[in-house]
């Protein structure tokens, strides 16, 4: 399956994520949803986050040019909330995929989506 194919069909697809992207540990795009923009800086704040996460915790994060506040940061996964709007952000053995929500989906299950994908990669050593 093509890095588009899993942005297309198991996040946004799903109809539960709104747009999504997945990026190389060294910020290369690899796949995204129309008009879904994460910039090397932004992206380059996320990826040290997972490793220390004071930053983002003390002062938000941003995304495709929206700020959220940070809900959960650890070595694997981040969510952030902008509102009714959301984000989850999760670290695999090779890529980094970018899942945002819009009012009407529950966290959780944008959470377990994206998570789920997560998993996916990381048994296939990505």
């Amino acid at each position: 399956m093509s890095w588009q194919s899993y942005v297309d069909k198991n996040l946004v697809g799903t109809g539960s994520i709104s747009q999504a992207a997945i990026h190389g540990h060294n910020s290369a795009l690899w796949a995204t949803s129309p008009g879904f923009t994460v910039s090397s800086a932004e992206f380059d704040v996320v990826f040290k986050a997972f490793n220390d996460p004071k930053h983002i915790q003390a002062n938000g994060l941003h995304v495709d040019g929206k700020k959220y506040f940070t809900l959960r940061a650890d070595d694997r996964s981040i969510y952030g909330k902008e509102g009714a709007n959301g984000i989850v952000i999760v670290k695999t053995k090779q890529a980094v995929i970018f899942g945002r929500y819009v009012e009407g989906t529950q966290p959780g299950t944008a959470n377990k989506i994206v998570e789920a994908l997560g998993d996916y990669l990381i048994n296939l050593n990505y």
